[in-house]
């Protein structure tokens, strides 16, 4: 049911970004996908057999490359995957507004301003279009340490609903996927793959999740799925 989409993933060179991107492909989709390392954007593109763009979702200028490199490409897009995300994790004692501003500038800002282009792009062209919310379970509950990340991925679960709320009319569909823990690159500084752990969710996991709520036929649709290991103890 994907054959010929047109996929947008945002943080896609690794983690949970670039195992959708392979499972987008496997079922035929076309896919672009977007980061900030050019030299592993462009690794995983080799290796998925993709396009990429280098772009940061916190820059209005490289989002508005994205789109300009959609518009030449394909002439138009299907789904965006909102999946590029960053953490900052402090007690409260230890807070300050220049972690605030850093991760809501990808994680809020950037994302709202990824699916603004993409819905401008949905309506214009008539498409019956999706937009997916990778989020977190911290949407769901704050935890210690969590003031600064659960806020943005809270109010990224705001922004979902309204866009639900507004978009529906449109048959246009808005998705949040919030999954538990997972070993990736996130919040890593040199950005590596963390090592898998056996009671841990994998990529795959939230890859299927998603691949899930695409499919379903479009009179349907999931507002909103969270993902727990099984028992990660």
């Amino acid at each position: 049911m994907l054959t010929g989409k047109r996929i947008l993933v945002t943080g896609g060179s690794s983690g949970l970004g670039k195992a959708m991107a392979a499972l987008f492909i496997e079922r035929g989709a076309q896919v672009l996908i977007t980061g900030r390392d050019e030299s592993k954007l462009a690794k995983v593109a080799e290796e998925l057999k993709c396009s990429y763009v280098t772009a940061d979702v916190s820059s209005d200028d490289d989002i508005s490359r994205t789109f300009d490199w959609i518009d030449s490409n394909w002439k138009g897009l299907d789904v965006l995957i909102n999946n590029a995300g960053i953490g900052s994790f402090s007690e409260l004692d230890g807070l300050n507004r220049a972690d605030f501003r850093e991760v809501f500038e990808v994680n809020v800002y950037g994302a709202a301003m990824m699916a603004k282009e993409a819905v401008k792009r949905f309506k214009s062209e008539k498409i019956q279009g999706d937009i997916v919310n990778i989020a977190s379970t911290a949407s769901l509950k704050g935890f210690a340490k969590g003031s600064v990340y659960s806020a943005s991925k809270f109010a990224l679960r705001a922004m979902t609903q309204a866009w639900q709320a507004e978009l529906r009319p449109f048959d246009i569909r808005v998705i949040q996927v919030n999954p538990s823990e997972v070993p990736t690159a996130f919040n890593s500084p040199e950005r590596t793959e963390r090592a898998l752990q056996d009671k841990k969710l994998t990529p795959v996991e939230i890859a299927h999740t998603v691949l899930s709520t695409l499919e379903m036929d479009r009179r349907g649709f999931i507002p909103e799925v969270s993902v727990f290991a099984t028992n990660p103890f």
